[in-house]
Parts: C-alpha cells; structure tokens; sequence
C-alpha cells in the first residue's frame, strides 16, 4: 500500500492524465491499448482517473506503445515549455574565461533557469584592455550596450558603440571587446549557436 504522502507527490505529475491524453491523441480505445501493453482495460482506467500509480516496469511499457521516454511522465509540463525566469539576485557573475590572463568581459547568465535554451543571454560588464583578445565561435551574436562605450573589432576592422547602440554579427568571424575609458560598460549580449 502506497503511503498518501507519496501518493499526494505523485499525483502532482498527473501521469495518469498524461497517460489518456497520449491515449487520446493517437485515437486508441482503453481495449486497444490493452492489447499494446499486455494490461487490462480496468487497470488502464484506473492509473488514467489516478485510482493506481502505476510501476516503473509497467510506466515503461505505456511509455514504448507511444515512443516516449519515461521523463515525459515525471517531468513538469511548464519545465519543457520555453519560459523560465531569472532573477536578479539568484545571477552569479563569472569571469568570460577562467583560462585566459586577459579576460575581456565578466559575465551573468540571464537565461540559465531556462532548460534547452535555443539561445545563451547574459549580461556583460567589459573590462579596459589594452590587449585585445579575440575569439570566435559558430552562430551569430548581438549585443545591445546598456552603459558605458565599447570598443568591437571584427574582421580587424574597430567599430567604437555608446549607450543605447547595438550590433549584430556572424560571430565565426574573429572577434574582440573592450571598455573605452574608465565608467562601467555593460551590455546584454546574445548568442544563437548555428
């Protein structure tokens, strides 16, 4: 006999829910199904209305019969949507890069609540250097300056934005950044893999 506590935890997955509306999707009756999984129709009605949380062993079979993995059932509707929010105080800031000497720009993530982002945003507060070091990576990038002035060079050419400006580049062209003169240069940078 299943403890109502886990009882109470597992119902707030809605598998059984998740379970008929894969059943109704794909247009089968609780008989046919049946057939698919070697289990009653009772026993199907049940773990559908939430009157039986099904096993593992016998999830996975429900889960094969629709070609889906048994994450669909545990994981939460709204997590595998595209919306996440970041709060200000939960960012960490982090060096752009804990290998190099000279690194251009500390960084916080504005999107890491978000799970498979299609794309990476932070916010980027750049450093004066005196050395640019430049790199490169597959995609595209755009970069929106909140304060300060900023320094870009692409294709070895120098391109100086102020506040309010913004750029957009193929970012698998050769890069680099930095902070003209002393006040604070930030900016929301995004990057989409190709």
């Amino acid at each position: 006999m299943i403890s109502k506590t886990l009882e109470n935890e597992l119902s707030a997955y809605r598998i059984g829910e998740k379970v008929k509306q894969l059943r109704a999707e794909r247009g089968l009756r609780l008989v046919e199904l049946g057939s698919h999984t070697g289990m009653s129709a009772a026993m199907l009605s049940k773990i559908e209305r939430g009157k039986l949380v099904p096993t593992l062993p016998t999830l996975m079979r429900i889960a094969l019969v629709f070609s889906v993995g048994l994450d669909f059932f545990f994981s939460d509707e709204r997590r595998r949507k595209a919306f996440a929010i970041t709060r200000k105080g939960e960012r960490i800031r982090l060096p752009a890069d804990l290998d190099k000497k000279l690194v251009p720009y500390d960084f916080e993530s504005l999107d890491y609540a978000a799970l498979e982002p299609k794309l990476n945003a932070f916010l980027a507060s750049f450093h004066e250097l005196e050395k640019l070091p430049s790199h490169k990576h597959a995609g595209v990038e755009f970069i929106y300056l909140v304060s300060g002035r900023l320094e870009l060079t692409w294709l070895e050419e120098a391109h100086v934005l102020e506040a309010g400006d913004s750029v957009y580049f193929d970012s698998g062209i050769e890069h680099a950044y930095r902070r003209l003169g002393s006040a604070d240069c930030t900016g929301v940078v995004v990057t989409l893999p190709a």
